[in-house]
This record gives structure tokens, C-alpha cells and sequence, in this order.
């Protein structure tokens, strides 16, 4: 294996190691999105695990029991696409600004 060969083997080994301890540290931060005039708030780490949901009492309906359905799934859709951004920009410091797919490392 040649010089430039191992050198580029050490910097992927780098790579991961950084992309570990972020994937780690993510569990940590989280992003918040809200529906229904923040009626519905759900908050969501960077690990994609639903960590919170609030819901004002005034938007619960017994009789329209499908709205807050609805808004519980806006919220926690958008909370999703945030985190994904989250995870999404961490990804580009450690990566130099390239845009990998996920599960490269």
C-alpha cells in the first residue's frame, strides 16, 4: 500500500471517528416545530427519536378528535425534516462541505 494510499486510509479512520462522536452528541440537540397556530409542538433530537409532544388543552376537541391527529403529525413531520437538516449541516463541517448519502460511515 502506497503513502498516499495509507494517508487517505487515515483520514477516512478520522472521519469516522468524528462522524461517531457527532452522531453521539446529537442525541443531545434537539429542533422543535409547532402546527396549528402552536397548537401542537413536537420536539425531536438528532437521533429522530420524539423526545417531547405538547398540546394545548383548547385544541383538543372530543368531537373532531382527527384535527389533533393531524396536527400532531404536521408537527412531528416538520420536527423530523429539521433534524434531518440538523444532522445535515453537522455532517458538512465534518465532511468539508461534500454532501454524502446517508449510512457512507
Amino acid at each position: 500500500m502506497g503513502k498516499n494510499m495509507q494517508k487517505m486510509m487515515k483520514q477516512v479512520q478520522q472521519m469516522q471517528a468524528k462522524m461517531a462522536k457527532m452522531q453521539e452528541e446529537m442525541k443531545d440537540k434537539t429542533v422543535e416545530a409547532t402546527s396549528g397556530g402552536e397548537a401542537v409542538t413536537a420536539v425531536v433530537n438528532g437521533s429522530k427519536e420524539v423526545v417531547d409532544i405538547e398540546i394545548d388543552p383548547d385544541a383538543v376537541d372530543p368531537d373532531d378528535v382527527e384535527m389533533l391527529e393531524d396536527l400532531v403529525l404536521a408537527a412531528v413531520n416538520e420536527a423530523m425534516k429539521k433534524a434531518d437538516e440538523m444532522v445535515s449541516e453537522e455532517m458538512k463541517k465534518i465532511t468539508g462541505g461534500m454532501d454524502l448519502p446517508p449510512g457512507m460511515f
